[in-house]
C-alpha cells in the first residue's frame, strides 16, 4: 500500500469519524435539553472555529447550525418566551458558515423582526441581516421582498419599504409585482412624485391588464390626494376672508376663488360638505384614496383589482 493510499484511508476514516461523532452529539443534545439549555450545551461563538472543525464540509455545517436555529425558535416560541437571546448569534454563524444559504436569511429575518412571543422583536437586526443576504446574493429578488416586508409590517417605514421593493424590482427575472409594491409604498408613505413615476411607467411599460388597471387606479388616487388639500386651502381662504362657509362651488366661483367647478378623475364634481371638507361622490370606484373620503371610511392600500375592475379601468382609460 502507498503511503498517499494510506494518508488518504486514514483521512477518510477521520471524516466518518467526525460524521458519526456529530450525529451522535446532537443526539445526545437532545437528550440533555430537559435538564439543560441549548445555550450550555451547543453554543459556539466562532463561525471560524467551526471551518476548522467541519474539514471543508462548511456548507453540512451551516445546515446543522440551520436546523438547531429553527429548534431553538421553536422551543422558544412554544414557550412563549419574551427573549430570544441566542437567534441573532445563531442566524449570524449560519450565515457566516454559507452565505449562500438563502432560506436562513428570508426565515431568519421574520423570526427576528415579529414581536415577543411571535419572534425576537427586532427589526433593526432583521433589516442589517436580510442586507447581509442581499451582498452576498444579490440575485435573489426574493430577498429585497422580504426587506420591504420588515420595512413595512414591523417597522412602519413605507419609503424604505418602497427603496427595498424598487431596488429588488431591478433584479433579472424579478416578479412584475414588486414595481407595483415599490409604487404603492412610496404612494402611502407621502413620496407622492415618486409614485406617480412609478405608477406611470408600470401603466406605460406593463401588458399585463390587471397591473395596468392598477396603475390607472393608483394615478387617479394620486391625483384626488393633490387636489383635494389644495380645495381644502382654498376653502378655508374663503371662509378667512368672508367670515362664511362656502355652501357651493358657484358661490366660491362668483367671488373669484375658483375658476370653474372642481371635478375629480372621474369627471364628478367634488363634494363640498359642511366646515370646508371636500369629498369624492364615488369613492367605491377610486380605490386608494387618501383625502376625499367620507368620514369613518378608511383608505385601501393594496386592493388588487379583478377581471371586472381592469376591464371597467381600461374603459374609464379610453374616455
Amino acid at each position: 500500500m502507498t503511503a498517499s493510499r494510506s494518508i488518504t484511508r486514514f483521512f477518510a476514516a477521520l471524516l466518518v469519524l467526525c460524521l458519526v461523532g456529530s450525529i451522535l452529539t446532537l443526539r445526545r443534545l437532545d437528550r440533555l435539553r430537559a435538564s439543560a439549555t441549548l445555550e450550555e450545551v451547543l453554543y459556539l461563538p466562532s463561525a471560524r472555529v467551526l471551518r476548522y472543525l467541519s474539514f471543508g464540509y462548511t456548507g453540512l455545517m451551516a445546515n446543522l447550525y440551520w436546523t438547531r436555529t429553527v429548534q431553538y425558535f421553536g422551543r422558544r416560541h412554544g414557550e412563549r418566551a419574551a427573549r430570544f437571546d441566542l437567534l441573532p448569534p445563531l442566524l449570524q454563524i449560519t450565515t457566516d458558515l454559507d452565505p449562500h444559504l438563502v432560506v436562513a436569511y428570508k426565515y431568519g429575518s421574520i423570526f427576528l423582526a415579529q414581536e415577543p412571543p411571535e419572534g425576537a422583536g427586532r427589526p433593526d437586526l432583521a433589516v442589517d441581516f436580510v442586507e447581509k443576504g442581499i451582498r452576498a446574493n444579490p440575485d435573489d429578488w426574493q430577498l429585497y421582498y422580504h426587506l420591504g416586508f420588515v420595512h413595512f409590517i414591523e417597522r412602519k417605514d413605507y419609503i424604505a419599504a418602497s427603496e427595498a421593493f424598487r431596488r429588488g424590482s431591478e433584479v433579472p427575472g424579478a416578479h412584475p409585482w414588486m414595481k407595483v409594491m415599490a409604487a404603492a409604498m412610496a404612494q402611502f408613505g407621502g413620496e407622492r412624485e415618486t409614485a406617480r413615476r412609478l405608477w406611470t411607467y408600470i401603466h406605460q411599460s406593463t401588458e399585463d391588464q390587471y397591473i395596468r388597471a392598477n396603475a390607472v387606479k393608483r394615478l387617479r388616487a394620486l391625483e384626488v390626494d393633490d387636489a383635494v388639500p389644495r380645495l381644502e386651502e382654498r376653502i378655508r381662504l374663503y371662509h378667512q376672508r368672508t367670515g362664511l362657509w362656502p355652501e357651493s362651488w358657484n358661490q366660491m366661483i362668483v367671488d373669484g376663488f375658483l375658476r370653474g367647478i372642481p371635478l375629480d378623475p372621474l369627471g364628478l364634481p367634488y363634494k363640498l360638505m359642511p366646515g370646508g371638507r371636500v369629498e369624492v361622490q364615488k369613492p367605491e370606484d377610486l380605490p386608494f384614496i387618501r383625502h376625499g373620503l367620507p368620514q369613518g371610511l378608511a383608505p385601501s392600500l393594496f386592493a388588487v383589482p379583478d377581471k371586472a375592475n381592469a376591464d371597467k379601468a381600461k374603459e374609464q382609460e379610453k374616455q
